[in-house]
C-alpha cells in the first residue's frame, strides 16, 4: 500500500495543477449548462459531458495531493516511533 501511496504522491505540483484544472473545467462546464437553460438543451448535454470530465480530473489530482500528505503523516509517525 505505501508503494502505491509513494506513485500517487510522487509530484504533488502537478496533483494541485490537475486538480486547479478539473476545478477550471467544471466551472465551465457549469456555464455551458447555464447556457443550456436560456438556449438549446444540447448546450447542458455539452456541460454534462465537461462536468464528468472536470469532476474525473479534480478527483484524481486530489488523490494525488491526498496520497502525499498521507505518506509525510506515516513517515513522520515511523520516525518518531524509530526514536
Amino acid at each position: 500500500m505505501i508503494k502505491l501511496l509513494e506513485k500517487l504522491g510522487q509530484n504533488p505540483q502537478r496533483s494541485l495543477t490537475l486538480f486547479l484544472s478539473g476545478l477550471g473545467l467544471f466551472v465551465i462546464g457549469l456555464l455551458f449548462v447555464g447556457l443550456g437553460y436560456f438556449y438549446h438543451h444540447l448546450w447542458q448535454v455539452i456541460g454534462m459531458v465537461i462536468l464528468s470530465i472536470a469532476c474525473l480530473i479534480s478527483a484524481w489530482g486530489y488523490l494525488g495531493i491526498f496520497a502525499n500528505r498521507w505518506l509525510n503523516i506515516i513517515y513522520r509517525t515511523r520516525s518518531i516511533n524509530k526514536q
